[in-house]
């Protein structure tokens, strides 16, 4: 389903025709929230000055698109009417989409850890009119329950507070900013070694779960920038453990319920530790940063399925995600109908009327049950309806039923474009089609390499058109970047990330096809980068252009699901030194990779995209 019919229906069914300023924004996201009774208004200066001259605080949302639990809140509380009315009242309200505006995102997100410990989304801030913080959790229920504040018990308390105590709050908003202040500041090292390179690896093999792979108890995310730092090790070190690592987490998670076997492609995470139940939405980048692990491990291993799971991502990407131009998608979201996963998953039915004489063995491969094995969770029961999982490599099916290997995937093959047939007749979740160009870079990157590692020109090929894309319609007439596209738009000034990962894409680019464009546009970026985002003082790039738009100027390192601007950037540098032999790039790639030494020592397995870089500096090159 295409996002404008998404929209129709979904405010046919709520029945509500007046619409808030949301209505003239671009964001997917934004208009999903554009016909609440919530009186929202995008970030600009018109919300804030609307809220120093009413002397309100500010109610700040942020979200994304295919956010299952942002949903759950729209639904619970900004669709309905006495919620609307009280926050109308209380505050002026805001709404954000993180993937446009990362920025926002990252400072009041690290706001969000001060004062509550904890992040994630949906995100509620409350500002006062010159935008400093001093209340924030993540998803709110209505009502408050188990301890957690509820939206009307908040607009309540906070309009009695603002009101009679304010002094309160500045005192709130004098202790958060004091811790605010130093989150985005890091410690240098007078030298760089390979000590944090061997502790994140000790730290990780510690972390590894050896039954279902992955890093961490239940949930789990892919985290693939782990697998590619444990990718670089085990070829500097020759240790088969660190592989075994990496295989074992792969070949889970494609057996897993996070695979989605059907139309391909990861979702998000796993709620559980043995990869089973997944949120459901799917994200550019993590179809990219898989596609590079599945990649990296079949070089080193030459073991097939590492490649097919590549090429079935790109098979997804390109099917799915790609618009006609030749640029990527965003995401897709985890809900369609109303329920998370409904597009999804199967009865053992409808499993049996289209699989037929199939159906008995592929039950038993597919661990398709009558009473489902898809548990809804809050309410921990059964769903009767199931998550399509193998549970195992085919290969081990195939042993343990005595057939050749190739006559069972054939025989799936079969069975799979019979599923993935009906299942496109189904309401499709909504699909985020803006365009971003730091998450195109990464895909562009991922296609690039598989065009070298694979031997397939359609890849670059298709990698090239993207590039075409990101560099004709989001660059201004003096060359610079912007961040998002969206039916026929190009607007938000590019953020460092932007320029890092399409240098990254563009450099990977110019190793697949040899053209030397790719490598011309890859330093005139470079530079661009360098001109506007430095942080001249502390060394590193800034995330943002605009130093005074938010309470401090965010500057990132840690790799969360994407890997940081820094972080890339630091490969980057590496990579230009490889492919030019300026001896600048390797002595700049030196003063950046100085400049956060220090605060890489102390959280080592909390970088290990910077440490890929790190490795690549101490060996005078010899990155990606």
């Amino acid at each position: 389903m295409n996002t404008l019919k998404f929209f129709k229906q979904s405010n046919e069914r709520r029945n509500m025709p007046t619409t808030n300023r949301l209505i003239h924004e671009k964001s997917p996201y934004l208009l999903q929230h554009a016909h609440n009774p919530v009186d929202w208004y995008p970030w600009g200066d018109a919300a804030f000055s609307l809220a120093k001259a009413a002397e309100k605080p500010v109610f700040l949302s942020v979200g994304y698109a295919t956010c299952h639990w942002c949903h759950v809140m729209e639904k619970e509380s900004f669709e309905n009417a006495e919620a609307a009315a009280a926050l109308n009242e209380a505050f002026v309200c805001i709404k954000v989409d993180r993937e446009e505006r990362p920025d926002i995102d990252a400072v009041y997100m690290a706001a969000c850890h001060v004062i509550s410990g904890r992040g994630g989304w949906p995100m509620t801030v409350l500002l006062t009119p010159d935008k400093q913080p001093f209340f924030a959790a993540t998803y709110l229920p209505l009502r408050s329950r188990f301890g957690q504040p509820g939206v009307l018990d908040i607009c309540g308390q906070i309009t009695t507070l603002w009101q009679s105590n304010r002094g309160k709050i500045l005192d709130a908003v004098s202790q958060i900013g004091a811790h605010l202040s130093k989150s985005f500041r890091y410690q240098s090292s007078p030298s760089l070694n390979d000590s944090p390179i061997q502790a994140a690896h000790a730290e990780i093999t510690r972390r590894f779960d050896p039954r279902f792979g992955g890093f961490e108890p239940a949930p789990k995310f892919p985290s693939p920038h782990r697998l590619l730092f444990l990718l670089q090790q085990h070829e500097r070190q020759g240790d088969a453990e660190t592989l075994n690592m990496v295989e074992t987490t792969l070949s889970n998670m494609r057996a897993g319920g996070i695979w989605d076997h059907v139309g391909f492609g990861f979702h998000r995470y796993s709620t559980d530790k043995q990869w089973l139940l997944p949120h459901f939405e799917k994200m550019l980048y993590d179809q990219a940063l898989m596609a590079l692990a599945c990649l990296e491990t079949f070089r080193i291993t030459r073991n097939a399925v590492y490649a097919q799971t590549a090429e079935e991502i790109f098979t997804y990407v390109l099917r799915d995600m790609t618009s006609e131009a030749g640029a990527f998608f965003t995401a897709e979201d985890a809900d369609s109908e109303g329920e998370e996963g409904r597009f999804y998953v199967w009865s053992i039915d409808e499993f049996r009327q289209i699989l037929g004489d199939f159906s008995a063995r592929w039950e038993t491969l597919l661990h398709v049950a009558p009473e489902g094995n898809f548990y809804d969770e809050a309410t921990r029961t059964l769903s009767g309806v199931n998550i399509l999982h193998m549970g195992m490599p085919l290969s081990e099916w195939a042993r343990r039923l005595q057939v050749p290997e190739s006559e069972l995937a054939k025989e799936w093959e079969e069975i799979r474009r019979r599923l993935f047939a009906v299942r496109s007749q189904r309401v499709h979740p909504l699909k985020d089609d803006k365009v971003l160009t730091d998450w195109n870079g990464l895909m562009v990157a991922a296609l690039a390499i598989a065009a070298r590692i694979l031997n397939r020109s359609d890849y670059a090929e298709a990698a090239a058109r993207a590039v075409n894309f990101i560099l004709t319609t989001l660059r201004d007439f003096d060359g610079l970047l912007y961040h998002r596209y969206r039916e026929g738009q190009a607007g938000i000034s590019a953020y460092a990330d932007d320029y890092a990962w399409m240098i990254f894409g563009l450099l990977s680019l110019y190793q697949a096809d040899d053209n030397p464009r790719w490598l011309t546009e890859a330093i005139h970026l470079q530079w661009l980068l360098d001109a506007d985002y430095p942080d001249r003082d502390s060394g590193g790039y800034f995330m943002n252009l605009d130093p005074n738009e938010l309470p401090v100027r965010p500057k990132e390192l840690y790799d969360g699901a994407m890997p940081s601007a820094n972080s890339v950037s630091l490969v980057n540098l590496t990579s230009l030194y490889n492919l030019t032999s300026d001896r600048r790039w390797m002595d700049q790639a030196t003063q950046l990779a100085t400049a956060f030494s220090g605060t890489v020592t102390h959280q080592p397995s909390a970088h290990t995209f910077f440490l890929t870089g790190l490795a690549a500096v101490l060996q005078k090159g010899d990155s990606y």
